[in-house]
């Protein structure tokens, strides 16, 4: 092939491999978003809580852990992270039990312990069913904590449940938003499956809100929380932590502030 030739073609080639890995991206997409899913199986005797199942309106059946509170007390609901399992919270329902405030994280469908396969509107089902199972068997005030992809799932619940509070941690704007600050190079609004849009749900959550966000995160940039912060109505309050990350956030500082949030939110009950 002369020289000629192949610069010619250099322009076709670039185009092909960029449409080579659109198509991968696009149908592996699912497989970024929810690393989570799939897993290892969550052991049967876990380091906290009792072992509940629930089923969702659409026949999934989720996998919970749940520590029961007092009566007097709200109970916290949990959404985790995309990458996140059960049983990596013992250490914030140890420190809830110390208030005698209850806890239940669910595993997501698809995710270890539960039934089915991720998709957006599978885990805004999933948060509304765990929600409702909650309210039937806690019997208490329940209060909405949400951590990162999670956040997006306690928004939509909150606009859809009597919430008593909300806990945003690393919240975004919307999936979408993020996808396009770390891949400014796709076309993400047109690919993307689950864009997650806390920024259209954010408006209709009413109860008070407490947002915390790492300054150094670069998974989900300050900047998507302090934007979906701006829009959401009052009562709002943010917390920036100056040296947290996106994963270290997760301490006795964040823990102590959730606590706080939580007895000042029944502190203000009648």
């Amino acid at each position: 092939m002369s020289a000629t030739r192949y610069l010619l073609m250099l322009p076709l080639m670039a185009v092909v491999a960029y449409v080579a890995l659109v198509g991968l991206i696009y149908l592996s997409q699912r497989a970024l978003l929810y690393p989570g899913a799939g897993a290892t199986p969550v052991p049967e005797h876990a380091s906290w809580g009792e072992t509940v199942h629930i089923k969702t309106p659409d026949g999934e059946m989720l996998q919970g852990l749940y520590s029961q509170g007092d009566s007097d007390k709200p109970c916290v609901l949990l959404f985790f992270g995309n990458g996140d399992r059960l049983d990596n919270y013992a250490f914030l329902a140890q420190a809830l039990t110390t208030w005698r405030i209850g806890l239940l994280a669910i595993s997501y469908r698809g995710y270890p312990g539960s039934t089915g396969s991720p998709s957006e509107q599978g885990l805004l089902t999933d948060g509304i069913a765990a929600f409702d199972w909650l309210s039937a068997h806690g019997g208490s005030e329940i209060i909405v904590l949400g951590r990162s992809l999670g956040t997006g799932v306690a928004v939509n619940t909150a606009a859809k449940r009597p919430a008593a509070g909300v806990i945003l941690v690393s919240p975004y704007l919307s999936v979408l938003s993020v996808a396009q600050t770390h891949y400014p190079f796709l076309p993400v609004e047109v690919l993307l499956k689950d864009p997650f849009r806390s920024d259209l749900n954010i408006g209709k959550v009413r109860q008070p809100k407490l947002f915390l966000h790492g300054r150094l995160d670069d998974s989900i940039p300050l900047s998507s929380g302090q934007a979906l912060y701006r829009i959401a109505p009052e009562p709002k309050r943010m917390l920036i932590y100056d040296g947290a990350g996106h994963n270290d956030i997760l301490n006795d500082r964040m823990v102590g502030d959730v606590i706080r949030f939580v007895e000042e939110l029944k502190g203000n009950r009648p």
